[in-house]
């Protein structure tokens, strides 16, 4: 049977990352699948692009990769030059120009992954249509559906809320691995991910909550 480790929203932040990778030593995993935003927020992007990397893990980018990227470019809308309120983009560019802002310019925007014993899986960082779009708990069904539309694969894991979520939508099996470095579900100083065991008919996901110093990153 196979099984994933699905990490996502680690923001820069080494210590959670190395508290989760210690608790995911405890489990046999076939692959860990990274869906976005590795980098920003966190003050650690470069150690934690260099673990990952080391890794050899399959990464997209979610949309805080797209901020280093298109920042500066004409691609980047108008209010990201408002260095009040984004002061993070210049910040962000200086400490990871050059390598590893060509090395993520060559990640995928979005994963298909098709093993024997599972149904086909996409993992996205947002939606299927945006890396910044929030398919959130609260959105309805027909919200939702909206934003699966033309999707092929049945089970989609996204990030992006850093809130785990499991719903079922007409034939999708939707689920979200909740956040590594910044959680948003009230569980302060808990990272969390998700374990996925692919069966033949769906995959069984196993949310994982892993206590980490936030005094690190604060510092």
């Amino acid at each position: 049977m196979t099984r994933l480790a699905l990490l996502s929203d680690i923001h820069g932040n080494l210590p959670a990352l190395e508290a989760v990778l210690a608790d995911l030593a405890r489990f046999p995993v076939d692959q860990v699948i990274v869906a976005g935003d590795v980098i920003n927020w966190g003050p650690f992007s470069a150690q934690v692009l260099e673990r990952i990397v080391s890794e050899g893990w399959p990464v997209i980018r979610g949309n805080n990769e797209f901020y280093l990227l298109d920042y500066g470019t004409p691609r980047a809308p108008a209010e990201w030059g408002n260095r009040v309120q984004w002061p993070m983009l210049p910040w962000l560019h200086r400490q990871l120009n050059g390598r590893w802002q060509n090395a993520i310019a060559a990640w995928p925007d979005a994963l298909n992954l098709r093993f024997a014993d599972a149904p086909p899986l996409r993992v996205v960082h947002g939606s299927p249509r945006s890396a910044f779009e929030a398919m959130l708990p609260t959105h309805t069904d027909a919200e939702l559906a909206a934003m699966l539309a033309g999707v092929e694969e049945t089970t989609l894991v996204a990030g992006h809320t850093h809130l785990p979520m499991e719903r079922r939508v007409g034939p999708y099996h939707l689920l979200n691995c909740g956040s590594v470095g910044m959680p948003l579900d009230g569980n302060v100083g808990r990272a969390s991910y998700l374990l996925l065991d692919g069966s033949a008919a769906e995959c069984h996901p196993t949310w994982r909550y892993v206590t980490c110093d936030p005094q690190p990153v604060l510092d």
